[in-house]
């Protein structure tokens, strides 16, 4: 199993006194975080796309693009593309041309993304949510199954038919690794399956084995298709942060974590959240890997028995932290957790 880290670069200048940043430097601190990741022997590092103030990251391909000139081996991809307010062109292209800065290590992670700015901002009507998505996946997987010549037809309704158009550059990898993400549709785990695209949950509520049907939707989808088991990769993503000790990690995300909650929870009609929601969501059976190195690799193991999972990638900013805290998280993560769960995997 692969094990790596996402994050939406969060950015919470009010929530530190003592280390208010800018825009700039959170972006600096975050290429660092990728280098480091990169170094301590991590898989994979996902971006994810936003278009809010919370949110550092609204172009996740420049953010990579400049990771891939500082590091090696670790494979990069957004967490996630909004797919339904891009080009699928431009997507295609900005992907192959970091695939060759990078030696064949970039990745697209489509979704319909949490968070609907994208749709104003780039002229998409909300009504057109599903069809958007539906269509532009489709263009997508013409651009990386037909090669460099692309004949494709959709609707009509968002774009213009391609006739055979050379799509340059090319990827260094062939076919360019298109995964899809999914939050809360057992429809969508099953059409990521038929499809025989590789699928990543995002758990960030609840307990992780009531996500067990969206795996089992999707493999059986996939089975039934005809694709092959060897296609049919799974990605669990969770929110975590890690420290020496369980408590420091604990006292460490909490204030960013309820800020994040509490800002969202504004938006979107939810209750409060307090410490006792927190200290569930780290328990045994919750959805928030906040704790030791042990504990992660705990947690990790037991939801490997539940999903037997390809890939485990932890957000791990969780509304923003201290970057000499961030670090030490990467550095644990790299160096004591994914070691023992590569050995107890057999890996």
């Amino acid at each position: 199993m692969e094990l790596g880290l996402f994050s939406f670069g969060d950015y919470s200048p009010a929530l530190f006194g003592d280390e208010k940043i800018s825009p700039a430097q959170r972006l600096i601190n975050l290429l660092e975080e990728i280098v480091l990741a990169d170094q301590v022997g991590l898989d994979f590092f996902g971006l994810g796309e936003h278009h809010r103030p919370d949110f550092i990251v609204s172009a996740p391909t420049m953010v990579l693009a400049a990771a891939a000139a500082k590091t090696s081996r670790i494979r990069l991809s957004t967490a996630v593309t909004v797919l339904s307010s891009e080009d699928p062109v431009r997507v295609f292209q900005q992907f192959a041309t970091l695939d060759q800065l990078s030696g064949g290590r970039a990745e697209i992670m489509a979704g319909r993304g949490s968070f609907i700015e994208s749709f104003p901002l780039f002229g998409y009507d909300l009504d057109d949510y599903e069809e958007l998505f539906t269509e532009k996946l489709d263009l997508l997987l013409a651009l990386q199954r037909q090669g460099e010549h692309v004949t494709w037809s959709g609707s009509g309704k968002f774009r213009a038919p391609l006739t055979g158009q050379s799509i340059q550059p090319r990827p260094v990898q062939d076919p360019l690794p298109i995964s899809i993400a999914v939050g809360g549709s057992p429809d969508s785990a099953a059409r990521a399956g038929s499809l025989g695209l590789p699928l990543a949950i995002a758990i960030i509520g609840g307990q992780p084995a009531r996500f067990r049907p969206f795996v089992d939707y999707y493999r059986e989808a996939g089975a039934q298709a005809g694709q092959p088991e060897s296609a049919l990769k799974v990605t669990i993503n969770q929110h975590g942060f890690l420290a020496d000790d369980a408590q420091k990690a604990a006292d460490i995300v909490y204030p960013s974590w309820q800020l994040m909650v509490d800002t969202l929870g504004r938006e979107r009609g939810w209750p409060p959240q307090r410490r006792a929601h927190y200290e569930a969501g780290r328990g045994p059976d919750g959805h928030l890997v906040v704790g030791s190195p042990q504990q992660a690799i705990d947690k990790i193991l037991a939801e490997w028995e539940i999903f037997h999972m390809d890939r485990f990638a932890l957000q791990f900013t969780i509304g923003g932290s201290r970057h000499a805290d961030a670090l030490r998280s990467i550095e644990l993560m790299g160096t004591v957790v994914a070691p023992a769960v590569r050995k107890a995997l057999g890996a």
